[in-house]
């Protein structure tokens, strides 16, 4: 079946997507297989079985989003005083966290870091951005811009 084979060939980037957009390896899991549950129950209604790639990162920027948008509302009305217990995911992804290039990562916003992740780490052209992020391409130009200058900016201070 289609699925199986795009499951095959494309899950581990789409976890490693998702990983740099949520930051944490078993939501993203999670995120990446629920978009392919979610294409698998879609997959009679697709107009163009050749766009399934696209609709995937699409799902899962989407999906990640949502993801951020919870965490969110958790940390906001999370106990206060409670010493947090780190996880065995904390201490696999702290090896990740201790690059220079992914801290200024995460000091971006939320659209710029998007946007570079999927340019630079996908390879997507700016169509395929725009497509998954749900903007035109020029707003992709200047959140990729303007998302390059600020990581300049930050690793000269680090330097």
């Amino acid at each position: 079946m289609a699925v199986t084979a795009l499951y095959s060939a494309h899950y581990r980037s789409l976890v490693r997507l998702a990983v740099l957009l949520v930051r944490d390896s078993a939501t993203a899991e999670e995120v990446v297989q629920d978009a392919f549950v979610a294409i698998h129950g879609a997959w009679r209604r697709l107009r163009d079985p050749d766009k399934a790639l696209a609709y995937l990162r699409q799902s899962v920027v989407n999906r990640s989003r949502s993801v951020l948008r919870h965490r969110a509302v958790v940390e906001k009305y999370a106990p206060k005083g409670l010493p947090d217990a780190p996880s065995a995911e904390n201490g696999a992804i702290g090896e990740l966290e201790r690059s220079a290039v992914i801290e200024a990562l995460r000091s971006l916003p939320t659209r710029q870091r998007e946007a570079l992740v999927l340019r630079y780490y996908g390879d997507l052209s700016e169509a395929e951005i725009a497509n998954a992020m749900g903007i035109s391409k020029g707003a992709v130009k200047s959140h990729t811009a303007r998302g390059m200058a600020a990581l300049r900016t930050v690793l000269e201070q680090l330097s």
